[in-house]
């Protein structure tokens, strides 16, 4: 009956070491979370480097000519090498960044950096079923991480296009993780005037975007913490 009794209460002790282990490590991820998202937005240290390795995103729908536009008024000699990620399917945008990447070549007051372009796999394509989608998913995830690995960006620019969503999900939790830690500048399109787009919302609401900016003053009245830049196309 003894024998029984302290079978019983290693048991209950054994149990009770493995849930404070589980709720230790919680408070533990919650209190990395909030950190991360503290230091969030905050400029980079003195002494950092003088150049950042730059994931930009692209899309289709107006988003890489934006981005382009963007580009075109940034020193392009801190924000280098550069890679370009546009979907599996839309080859147009990223044939339009390589004639901008030319463009910059010729410039005699441009340094030449290197430069890389490379497709993602899409969560999921216009019209396609929700059960379907949920596979295609799985294997964009896995692709973005796979691509987040290889690159390991400092800075990430995007401006909307649903494929930015998984990269600065997978960016966040490197940050949690202590893996990498990328800063995600996020410009909503200059087509939002009252209201954001759906990734825009996402990494807004959840702040995971840095620093989040927007082109019209009436849409950041709705987002206070959004940065208000004027129109920039």
């Amino acid at each position: 009956m003894e024998e029984g009794c302290n079978c019983f209460t290693s048991k209950m002790v054994s149990n009770l070491s493995i849930g404070l282990l589980i709720v230790l490590g919680i408070v533990l991820l919650m209190v990395r979370v909030l950190y991360v998202v503290y230091k969030c937005g905050k400029p980079f240290p003195k002494g950092a480097s003088q150049s950042f390795t730059t994931l930009v995103v692209l899309g289709s729908g107006g988003h890489t000519a934006e981005m382009l536009s963007l580009l075109s008024v940034l020193r392009m000699d801190r924000f280098t090498p550069r890679f370009y990620i546009a979907a599996a399917t839309d080859s147009m945008s990223l044939q339009k960044a390589r004639s901008f990447e030319d463009s910059l070549a010729v410039k005699p007051a441009v340094k030449e950096a290197s430069s890389q372009f490379m497709q993602i796999y899409r969560s999921r394509e216009v019209g396609q079923s929700y059960v379907t989608s949920v596979w295609t998913t799985i294997v964009a995830i896995v692709h973005g991480l796979w691509l987040m690995i290889r690159i390991r960006p400092q800075v990430i620019l995007c401006n909307g296009p649903g494929t930015c969503i998984p990269l600065c999900v997978i960016a966040f939790l490197f940050k949690v993780l202590g893996i990498r830690w990328s800063s995600i500048f996020y410009v909503e399109s200059v087509a939002r005037v009252k209201k954001l787009s759906l990734s825009g919302l996402l990494l807004y609401k959840l702040r995971i975007a840095d620093q989040f900016f927007v082109q019209w003053p009436q849409l950041q009245k709705k987002c206070p913490r959004a940065h208000y830049v004027g129109c920039l196309m």
